[in-house]
């Protein structure tokens, strides 16, 4: 049998809208076989979400999407297969909670000087016990009709540069890196093109992620077009670098950004699953 993979989505325990259950129920719908459930900065969902692959047959991968900075911009990178009892990993996504916490005190401050009060609360209840991101200010700003999407929260309050950004000091990027690796990990740079990087900075980038520890990067993702696709194609064969695949799903009501509905990979392009050791591969697996 074919495995159909999504390497890369969010649940409850970060900022996407399902369970770490609910989340691994709907990638079986979707067909999906093996799964990654990369939360920003945590790992508290794997448990949960093993569980339920288990009772599913769904190869379940512990991921995570760390925050990292290089050359003072913000950069995610995916941990695939990863040891979530980690000690360095787990101290530092300790203290990732408490960064976020700290920030989102700071963008609710903010907000209140825009006379936009109560956002601090709405978003902790939100969250829960989850990490709590800017998205859940954006539904928050949303809810309240203060903006009518959830992008216009970024371009209005949230984003780069806007009234309610909190510049955040993340680790360098050769950190996270390895964090991911010792703990027994494959490090993917997640979405390349959102960055907006320009092309000598893009191989700036893969460069320093490469000589860091780096061994992958996501070529398909649930945005990326045809000649969107070529170019990280490209860019993953030039750099040595394999290939990922996933739809970064968050939330059902995006039926655009579906979990298990991508393209597939470029047969030039070395699959970043060929790089995981075979217990690793098969967790979660009946």
């Amino acid at each position: 049998m074919t495995e159909h993979y999504d390497l890369h989505c969010h649940s409850t325990a970060s900022d996407g809208a399902l369970s770490p259950s609910a989340l691994v129920y709907r990638a079986h719908q979707q067909g999906v076989s093996v799964l990654a459930l990369t939360d920003h900065d945590t790992t508290m969902g794997l448990s949960q979400a093993r569980s339920c692959a288990a009772d599913l047959g769904i190869h379940l991968i512990n991921g995570i999407e760390l925050s990292a900075s290089w050359q003072n911009k913000c950069l995610h990178i995916i941990g695939l297969g990863i040891d979530p009892d980690y000690e360095p990993l787990a101290t530092a996504t300790a203290q990732l909670r408490t960064s976020r916490l700290e920030r989102a005190v700071k963008i609710a401050e903010k907000l209140e000087k825009k006379r936009i009060t109560g956002a601090l609360a709405g978003v902790q209840k939100a969250a829960g016990d989850g990490m709590i991101t800017r998205s859940h200010f954006a539904n928050f700003l949303l809810s309240q009709f203060h903006v009518s999407t959830q992008q216009e929260a970024f371009d209005r309050y949230l984003g780069k540069g806007k009234s309610a950004y909190v510049s955040t000091t993340w680790a360098e990027m050769a950190l996270a890196i390895q964090w991911i690796t010792q703990s027994g990990g494959v490090a993917v740079l997640a979405h390349p093109l959102r960055y907006q990087l320009t092309a000598s900075w893009m191989k700036r980038l893969l460069a320093a992620f490469k000589d860091a520890g780096g061994q992958g990067i996501e070529v398909i993702t649930g945005r990326t077009n045809p000649d969107e696709i070529k170019l990280l194609a490209n860019y993953a064969s030039s750099f040595g670098l394999a290939g990922s695949v996933g739809s970064d799903f968050h939330n059902p009501v995006n039926p655009w950004l579906e979990l298990g509905r991508l393209a597939p990979l470029p047969e030039t392009v070395q699959p970043v699953w060929e790089l995981f050791d075979k217990s690793v591969s098969l967790v979660g697996a009946n």
